[in-house]
């Protein structure tokens, strides 16, 4: 059976296995070794020198996150990297020396923090685009006079050293909007730019953003790959050989690299992603439900709600609603706050994507966007009872004053 043919779901079980033989070990082993036999000439490739530049159970992963991004065309595999944030520095120094960088002026603060870092050292040009310029004619008009030559043919391979490089999030973070990617991605690549798509919370198994035409899709892989709040480990996906060529160079140079131990631990994770997502999102929808029809909450943001902003668009991308809403409770900061202290079984936290509930107020962090309310928490949905999950949150809830009594 071709693994074309299969559902993400077993190709989430069946890939980066060890071969079939008698008495072979089911599971990948551990690979834990600086160096390797070697006395032969080296290249510039992934071969088996050094333990910076490769591992036989990192290989196992990444044969598995490459499975899942784009099983129908069995194209390149992932590469991982010691954390998300890694794998974000390796995409943005893919862009050529004072090249510009679009970036959604609430994408994750992490990412942005990053992006203007460079931008303050000079390395490259940062721009934040609001959600109104976020549509393929703006962006159309902003990549206009790129000196890169546009891209006539969609199928042509994407610079490797490009003067402009796009990057969205499906769903963003913590705002959960969902830009139309396929037609940005689209004119993006008409303009000669590479297309980085960060799909954390998606995951490859609601969003493939290289069928769409994205160069890179972005994970960080502490979240839902790995989904027990014990790794931290990010993966990159390139669409050509030649990216993952470059990205594979900045790795080894860089030395961003993630341990064998952490590796396997994702590589588990993946394994059960698909009932722990499943189970996870149909808890978050009913959540979100529940909070929405609340007097103490002003506005819930899920991309499974029939009044989301970008309705049409999720529709049209095919995303589920998935296992993340945001919620602005009361009026302003010391409302969320007291209702974070009173939750008993959700755990305030930063991340995501874990088996346990977390909720976290966003702006508590000085370098949140300033387009995140001040009361807007963050929910991650985990795997415990959803009404047990509820009865915690409304017993909260009920500290806080119904919005609607707001002079």
């Amino acid at each position: 059976m071709h693994p074309s043919d299969l559902h993400p779901e077993t190709l989430a079980i069946i890939s980066g296995r060890p071969p079939r033989e008698d008495g072979a070990a089911v599971n990948v082993p551990i690979s834990y070794s600086s160096t390797f036999v070697s006395a032969g000439p080296t290249g510039q490739g992934d071969n088996r020198v050094y333990g910076r530049f490769s591992n036989s159970t990192w290989e196992a992963l990444e044969a598995t996150i490459g499975a899942l991004e784009h099983p129908a065309s069995l194209g390149e595999d992932a590469l991982v990297f010691g954390s998300g944030m890694a794998a974000v520095a390796a995409a943005l120094n893919l862009v050529k020396q004072g090249g510009l960088v679009l970036m959604p002026d609430s994408a994750y603060n992490g990412s942005l923090a990053l992006a203007q870092e460079m931008a303050d050292a000079g390395r490259i040009r940062l721009q934040t685009l609001q959600p109104a310029e976020l549509t393929p004619a703006a962006l159309a008009r902003t990549l206009a006079n790129l000196p890169a030559t546009p891209q006539t043919n969609p199928q042509a391979s994407p610079p490797t050293n490009p003067h402009a490089l796009l990057w969205l999030e499906i769903p963003s973070n913590p705002l959960l909007r969902v830009p139309d990617a396929r037609a940005l991605i689209k004119a993006a690549r008409d303009a000669g730019a590479l297309t980085v798509v960060d799909s954390t919370i998606a995951t490859p198994l609601a969003a493939r953003p290289l069928e769409w035409g994205a160069d890179l899709a972005l994970h960080s892989a502490t979240k839902y790959l790995s989904g027990h709040s014990d790794v931290i480990l990010g993966a990159l996906t390139p669409a050509t050989a030649q990216l993952r060529g470059r990205l594979h160079q900045h790795r080894t140079l860089a030395g961003s690299i993630p341990s064998p131990m952490d590796a396997w631990l994702v590589l588990r994770g993946i394994r059960t992603l698909a009932v722990r997502l499943g189970a996870q999102s149909r808890t978050a929808q009913f959540l979100a439900e529940r909070l929405a029809a609340h007097a103490a909450v002003s506005n819930v943001s899920y991309p499974g709600l029939a009044d989301h902003p970008d309705a049409k668009t999720i529709a049209s991308l095919g995303l589920p609603g998935g296992a993340m809403l945001a919620a602005q409770i009361g009026r302003g900061a010391e409302d969320a706050d007291r209702f974070i202290a009173a939750l008993r079984l959700w755990v305030p936290a930063t991340s995501l994507g874990g088996v346990e509930s977390s909720i976290e107020r966003r702006r508590r962090h000085s370098s949140e966007p300033g387009t995140v309310a001040d009361n807007l928490t963050r929910l991650s949905v985990g795997l415990e009872h959803p009404e047990d999950l509820w009865r915690d949150l409304e017993a909260a809830l009920a500290q806080i004053d119904p919005v609607s009594l707001e002079s």
